[in-house]
């Protein structure tokens, strides 16, 4: 998938578990776990701007895009 998720990189710079960041969001550590390993096909804007207060960064600084690799045959 094109869109990387580093909400671990922001766990470790703000030194949080997983476990407390998704009870400052109010989603279940399961769901955490689903988006922060990259296998959400989708995320709330609501949850986006929550996981962004709860760890005062920006939206950008939890997703990026990536170019999938092309192999022109």
């Amino acid at each position: 998938m094109p869109i990387a998720v580093a909400i671990d990189v922001m766990l470790a710079r703000r030194k949080m578990s997983v476990g407390e960041l998704a009870d400052r969001v109010g989603i279940t550590p399961a769901n955490l776990a689903v988006l922060k390993n990259g296998r959400a096909k989708a995320v709330r804007f609501a949850t986006l701007a929550a996981l962004c207060e709860a760890l005062k960064c920006q939206p950008g600084d939890l997703l990026r895009w990536e170019a999938e690799d092309t192999v022109d045959e």
